[in-house]
């Protein structure tokens, strides 16, 4: 079948479908943006760790030795402190047998090496393990993603636009998995050095504990007070900044209108204006959240000096050795670290829940009708098709197409006519079932194709839009789309058919020529060509034809409506036109207005009859 992507389509009626439609850049995830249902969704995502479980719990494993191993560093650097301290001591007092023991600081030191290289080990198990588990979970979500998406109604994709949908795809499912591989591993981690660090403090000293603990609420009124002044700041400058990039866009995308309509210093008076509101924004932003970090540090100071001057009197009254002083001053630093850590995963796993919510939302999407398990099939089609008092709208309270009726004989070309929004692209796409009917049948070949397999539908069809779809490949590639299996004399044969041989043949490698991804290798027309070639070697029982020629030249588009009328032959057509004069040999044209067949018949019978044909035809041959 050679079906272009659907899509892809932006057919006439397109204006009848539901709203929602905006641009790509809506699907993106922003940092911060916080999920509507936190459980619902973590409840979803916690199905998808089940199977992980078990790598899951080495994970938290190895980062318990990890943090553990590197939390009882200081403690044993305490004991090397001590050692030195007593050698000192015995020096100053000139003891006989004063010395250092440096036999015991090269115990103390290789311990410290022993225990730095075991925490790597462990933190490397860690990455590899959780590396691995978030990837399977990734690949795993984006497998039932692809086959959701392929199970959805087109009506989905009509809905959304293609960046909101690849953005769900591609963005939120790789903040996800950048979520899973370095916040969870990072969260696990910080949870047990803040429990760690906290026992050995209260092994060392409570006293001193507690006076770290007094800093906290000093450290967290600093952190919320100055936030909260940013915030308004932050936000003022996320705005400014969209409002910026959406006018360079729009300024440079569409320049030469810009320049044409003489609007260049307006437009740099715009961009002045958002580029200094955004410098405002971004210095008062940027100045009011950097007074945290100097207010934190000089918070922490003051618990420093505090455990200094409160240890240094323990020390003195020797309830403490010195070595467990600059131990606890090493977890005292440390401490604050995993508090900030957290806070900082906890703004991340919001983001990254509010990912998985919106991952969640296109798995729980309706899916498409399924095919029936004893489905018919036509094994030689003729190409009759019929439609029985066929109502449809794309919403419920606005109906598009009502009790329509068609009998269309096998090899019959019927022309489809109407003002944009009459519902002439929808019929097609009932007839493909790209939506279903509200009521009413359609059938082919006296089958109702509910009963047939959509693959099997499908391929009774061949399409060539307005809208071409090429895809990055060679020019054999695009034009063997439509069938399974072709020979290169075939290829030839459907492009020298469709005209397309002759260009073709100019190109540097021929039929081998690759168009790139933007297909701006290649002229409109030519693309059209391609399109055409590609129906004509799919060799399809009824053809679809949306101004199949409107992209090419007079002379080429002539050339092509005696090939499309030699494809014809023997073939059911429906030929959706907008340019009139190319419909005049059409067995029949139906005449349609919001949604209604107003008239039938041939070119000669429409003209006698004088009615909306008739001042349709003449409204674009009025010169004439």
């Amino acid at each position: 079948m050679s079906q272009e992507n659907s899509n892809k389509n932006k057919s006439s009626e397109e204006k009848m479908r539901p709203a929602g439609m905006g641009g790509g850049m809506r699907g993106l995830t922003r940092a911060g943006e916080k999920p509507k249902n936190f459980k619902e969704t973590l409840k979803k995502l916690l199905n998808y760790l089940k199977p992980q479980y078990g790598a899951i719990s080495a994970v938290i494993v190895f980062a318990c030795f990890s943090t553990l191993f590197t939390i009882f560093s200081p403690k044993v650097m305490g004991k090397a402190t001590n050692k030195l301290f007593e050698g000192f001591m015995a020096k100053m007092q000139h003891a006989p047998d004063a010395s250092f023991d440096f036999s015991y600081i090269l115990i103390i030191v290789l311990t410290l090496i022993g225990l730095y290289l075991i925490s790597s080990l462990f933190t490397y198990l860690q990455q590899y393990l959780m590396a691995g588990v978030s990837q399977k979970i990734v690949y795993n979500m984006r497998k039932d993603v692809n086959e959701k998406l392929n199970k959805l109604p087109i009506k989905y994709f009509d809905t959304k636009t293609h960046g909101e949908i690849m953005s769900r795809v591609t963005n939120d499912i790789d903040t996800i998995s950048n979520s899973l591989q370095q916040s969870m591993t990072q969260l696990i981690s910080a949870v047990i050095t803040l429990v760690g660090i906290i026992i050995m403090m209260l092994s060392i000293s409570p006293l001193l504990t507690v006076i770290t603990f007094v800093t906290i609420p000093l450290s967290l009124l600093v952190t919320v007070v100055t936030a909260k002044r940013s915030q308004k700041y932050f936000s003022g400058q996320q705005k400014s900044l969209g409002e910026l990039n959406g006018h360079v866009e729009e300024m440079y995308s569409n320049h030469n209108i810009v320049k044409a309509f003489g609007r260049e210093k307006k437009s740099i008076n715009e961009f002045d204006t958002i580029n200094d509101r955004l410098y405002s924004y971004g210095w008062r932003s940027q100045f009011i959240s950097g007074i945290i970090m100097p207010c934190l540090n000089f918070v922490g100071n003051l618990g420093y000096v505090a455990i200094c001057v409160i240890g240094g009197i323990l020390v003195s009254k020797r309830v403490i050795n010195i070595g467990d002083i600059q131990a606890f001053i090493q977890y005292s630093k440390q401490f604050t670290q995993p508090i900030v850590q957290t806070a900082n995963i906890a703004n991340i796993i919001q983001s990254t829940i509010a990912a998985a919510e919106r991952v969640f939302e296109v798995l729980e999407e309706t899916e498409e009708i399924p095919d029936l398990e004893k489905s018919e099939s036509i094994k030689n089609p003729l190409g009759a098709v019929k439609f029985e008092n066929v109502s449809f709208s794309y919403k419920e309270d606005q109906t598009l197409i009502e009790d329509l009726s068609i009998d269309v004989k096998p090899g019959q070309t019927i022309a489809i006519v109407g003002p944009t929004g009459s519902g002439k692209t929808t019929l097609v796409n009932l007839l493909m079932r790209f939506y279903e009917l509200k009521s009413g049948k359609i059938s082919v070949d006296g089958i109702d194709i509910t009963k047939l397999k959509r693959q099997e539908l499908h391929k009774l069809f061949g399409m060539v839009l307005q809208d071409t779809w090429l895809f990055n490949g060679t020019m054999e590639e695009n034009i063997g789309y439509g069938k399974e299996t072709y020979s290169e004399q075939e290829i030839k044969n459907a492009a020298y058919i469709a005209h397309a041989d002759r260009f073709i043949r100019t190109l540097p490698e021929g039929y081998k020529t690759v168009i790139n991804e933007e297909s701006s290798n290649i002229s409109q027309g030519q693309k059209q060509l391609l399109t055409i070639a590609r129906a004509i070697l799919a060799d399809p029982k009824i053809l679809i034809l949306d101004e199949a020629t409107s992209s090419v030249d007079t002379r080429t588009e002539v050339l092509i409506q005696k090939a499309m009328l030699q494809l014809m032959k023997g073939r059911t057509s429906f030929v959706i036109a907008h340019r009139l004069s190319t419909i005049k040999e059409a067995d029949c044209i139906l005449v349609m207005d919001k949604g209604h067949i107003i008239e039938k018949g041939t070119h000669k019978e429409l003209l006698q009859k004088g009615g909306f044909y008739f001042n349709l035809y003449n409204s674009q041959f009025a010169e004439a």
